[in-house]
Formats: structure tokens, sequence, C-alpha cells
């Protein structure tokens, strides 16, 4: 699939920021909806768009809390072929309705507070031992 190719770039801005520990265990809110301009306004970043297609629409953020991609989906499909190619190049991501924001582990969590929806972890590639 061609959302592919776009894994690579988006791979390379998550791991800017290295892991990070969460730990926020605070209520999670109702998991939000709606265009990527809205889930950026809910989060308080202004979106540098860097993929406006049909099937997504992907925008690098920065917002107190630090930077990360949100992207959003025409089909649920799509958003899971996406996610799991993506996954192979680790990360942190918090999963929500034909969306999905990727960024430092305690990015994604301060964005949980306010977007909901569910974390998934991307493949660690600092677990190997020799």
């Amino acid at each position: 699939m061609r959302l592919t190719g776009l894994l690579l770039g988006a791979a390379a801005v998550v791991t800017l920021a290295g892991c990070g520990s969460g730990g926020h265990t605070e209520s999670v809110p109702p998991t939000a909806t709606g265009s990527l301009e809205r889930l950026a306004a809910e989060v308080k970043c202004k979106p540098n768009m860097q993929t406006d297609a049909d099937e997504i629409r992907q925008a690098l953020c920065r917002n107190g809390d630090g930077r990360f991609i949100l992207a959003t989906f025409a089909t649920d499909r799509g958003q899971r072929e996406w996610i799991n190619d993506a996954k192979d190049y680790g990360g942190h991501y918090l999963v929500g309705r034909k969306w999905v924001a990727v960024g430092d582990g305690g990015v994604v969590e301060a964005l949980r507070g306010t977007l909901g929806g569910d974390l998934e972890e991307g493949a660690d590639h600092h677990a190997h031992s020799g």
C-alpha cells in the first residue's frame, strides 16, 4: 500500500523524542471524533499538513506537551493497516475512531487526557540483548 512510504517520514519524526514514561492514571475522557483540524484544536496545536489525500490526512503538531503526528483516515481498515505498518518502527500510539496520534510516551499520555482513545505500543527496538 502506498501509505507505507508515508510511514518512513512519520517514524523519523516520532523517534525524535526517545522513550518517555507516562505514569498518568487519571480518568480518560470519551474518545474524541472529528476532522484533523478539530482534533488539533482540542489539543491546542496548529497542524502542519504533510499529507492531504482522500484516504489519509497527516500533520505534524506541536503543543505544550511536545511534538507528535496526528493522522485521520477515511476507513477503519486504512487506519489499522497504517498502524500495523507503523508499529514496526516503534513509538507510542493513541488510537481513536479513524484517527491516531503518534509521539513520545509522555506526549501521547498527555494527549489522551484530552482526546481519550486507546494506547498502543510499537516495536521496542531497545529491548534487544546480546
